[in-house]
């Protein structure tokens, strides 16, 4: 482990972008032991360009589920981690998404990705083969960042003329935003009452578009919360996760984090051998 390194590089978007982009994070991870990675259950969809290896990423953890090998590869919101298999290495660049993203950037609304993962040409076409070409051949992370904001403002100007995003209530994306504000703190029936809808109605309206139902997502929150705290290079002992990211206690903490993540909190430490590379 004395000779692993981890490099993270975060970019945002072009301006043009930024309503349906989050971010871009590029990765370089080398030298440490192999093992299988949680990739854990956020906010955003997320698509990650390999650059080297094809990944070989399974939709869940110790369940069963078979191991895939993708060059690119898209996923909607989850419930649940995915397995990335990896031999101590990993070099790519991730891509988050916000749920008009989906619309704008793949032509379908986050519920059509919901718990699934997909080949990124399968979503892009020969643009997402470009894509993966044009990563690879750079040979700076400024480059890359460049090649991304390129070729994804291509692939939201293919939509521009139609009405992907008229078929969104604004209410929706309104919801997102307020629930990702409140890291999922925040009564799912308020949130429907200050929009003026009622909370079935919101319910319905949410999950036909991002794929999760308001309280899912709030509940995924919280554990993207708890999880950026336990994999802070400094982490808090689990009582204080579970109490600052709002779970009633650390009992509470441990259900969910074997729903998200298939292992419990100490097991899933112990697995994590990217732990600290953020």
């Amino acid at each position: 482990m004395e000779d692993h390194t981890a490099t993270r590089i975060v970019a945002l978007p072009t301006p043009a972008l930024r309503r349906y982009v989050g971010s871009y994070v590029g990765f370089d991870l080398r030298g440490f032991p192999a093992g299988v990675h949680c990739g854990p259950p956020g906010r955003v969809l997320t698509a990650v360009i390999s650059l080297s290896d094809p990944l070989e990423v399974a939709a869940g953890v110790d369940d069963g589920s078979p191991v895939t090998r993708f060059d690119g590869v898209a996923g909607g919101l989850m419930c649940r981690s995915v397995a990335i298999h990896h031999d101590g290495r990993q070099q790519g660049v991730r891509v988050s998404l916000t749920p008009l993203g989906a619309r704008a950037v793949y032509g379908m609304p986050a519920a059509a990705l919901a718990h699934r993962l997909v080949p990124l040409d399968e979503l892009l076409g020969a643009l997402g083969v470009e894509l993966v070409d044009r990563l690879r051949a750079a040979t700076t992370w400024t480059a890359r960042f460049a090649a991304l904001d390129e070729l994804l403002l291509q692939a939201v100007g293919r939509g521009a003329g139609g009405d992907r995003m008229l078929r969104v209530r604004p209410e929706v994306p309104e919801a997102w935003r307020r629930l990702v504000a409140a890291r999922g703190r925040v009564q799912v029936g308020a949130v429907a009452a200050e929009l003026g809808w009622s909370r079935r109605y919101l319910t319905e309206r949410f999950r036909g578009e991002v794929g999760l139902s308001p309280k899912t997502f709030a509940r995924v929150l919280r554990f993207e919360h708890a999880h950026e705290l336990a994999t802070a290079h400094d982490p808090l002992p689990w009582a204080d996760v579970a109490s600052v990211s709002g779970y009633a206690d650390q009992a509470h903490l441990v259900r969910d984090w074997r729903e998200f993540t298939g292992r419990p909190p100490t097991v899933w430490r112990r697995g994590e051998v990217l732990l600290g590379t953020g």
